[in-house]
């Protein structure tokens, strides 16, 4: 496979691991509370982070490249914004069900692809854009339940969670940004490096933070050390090849393609339980699936 298509096999990897992350810090939220599952996903990441570099530096025979101002700016955006998002993610899981709260922040792609042409220049095409809307529409389609209402009550929770997705759109920009901004080394050593970079930042500051305002969630998550150490790999696996896809395309190809682990997702569940697929899930991964191919059948010309 051309090295130029690697992003695509990364980012259905990252999109699994991603979903398992999710469902091993939602575990902890009861535990150690949002803010503390948050920071696990960092403080426990950044070890298996720096394996991830030290791995790539040793088999490419050679060192992470400079980080200059841009770089640094770009990371630090990408950081804060993903500490956001998460926590926003997490605090919206805790008032809906995960399904519910995947598809409020799903509506990423969307505005990724808008953030993504307007702050780096990344194209977007009329075409390119419907697919993304298609796509997104999709997993929408898939996790609504019959007769589920848009109540006062669940404003909050859908905003949590449509905000969510807006700030995970903006860390994934930030991201690529940081990683366009080295002047030097290969796709998977630009990857690495701001892995390390934006875990770093987001391990400082959150750690200070509950350090100060929320010591007890930080020791229960170091006594929970186990769960902790399953969510933070999980995490830091996940943003290795979502990173590897940044470096190789933009963040609206990365985050649409991401969207495909809905539909597996609803398959192997399906087989796993043997339960039936109603016409609405199956209307639903349909258009993930065209839109995403959609997507791919644009990218690959």
């Amino acid at each position: 496979m051309p090295i130029g298509f690697l992003w695509i096999p990364a980012t259905i990897l990252a999109s699994l691991l991603q979903t398992a992350r999710n469902l091993a810090q939602r575990s902890l939220t009861d535990v150690i509370g949002v803010v503390g599952a948050t920071q696990v996903r960092f403080l426990f990441g950044l070890p298996f982070a720096l394996i991830f570099l030290g791995a790539a530096c040793l088999a490419l025979r050679t060192l992470p490249p400079a980080i200059g101002p841009a770089v640094l700016g770009y990371a630090a955006w990408g950081a804060l914004t993903q500490i956001a998002a998460t926590a926003l993610m997490l605090a919206a899981m805790r008032e809906r069900s995960f399904a519910v709260t995947t598809a409020y922040t799903k509506t990423e792609p969307v505005q990724v692809a808008v953030f993504g042409a307007l702050l780096l220049g990344d194209p977007l095409s009329p075409l390119k854009f419907l697919a993304i809307a298609i796509a997104t529409a999709g997993v929408i389609v898939v996790s609504w339940k019959p007769g589920e209402k848009l109540t006062r009550a669940g404003m909050r929770p859908a905003l949590l969670g449509i905000v969510s997705g807006a700030c995970f759109a903006l860390s994934a920009v930030g991201f690529r940004g940081a990683i366009q901004a080295l002047p030097e080394g290969s796709f998977l050593i630009r990857a690495s490096t701001i892995l390390v970079l934006g875990l770093a930042m987001q391990t400082v500051l959150l750690t200070l933070y509950m350090l100060i305002a929320n010591r007890p969630a930080l020791v229960l998550s170091l006594r929970n050390w186990r769960r902790s150490l399953s969510a933070g790999f999980l995490g830091a696996a996940a943003s290795q090849f979502w990173f590897i896809g940044f470096s190789l395309t933009s963040a609206a190809n990365v985050r649409t393609l991401g969207l495909i682990e809905v539909p597996l997702a609803q398959i192997a569940s399906r087989r796993l339980f043997a339960e039936g697929t109603s016409r609405r899930e199956i209307l639903g991964m349909a258009m993930i699936v065209g839109g995403v191919g959609l997507l791919l059948l644009l990218s690959l010309r």
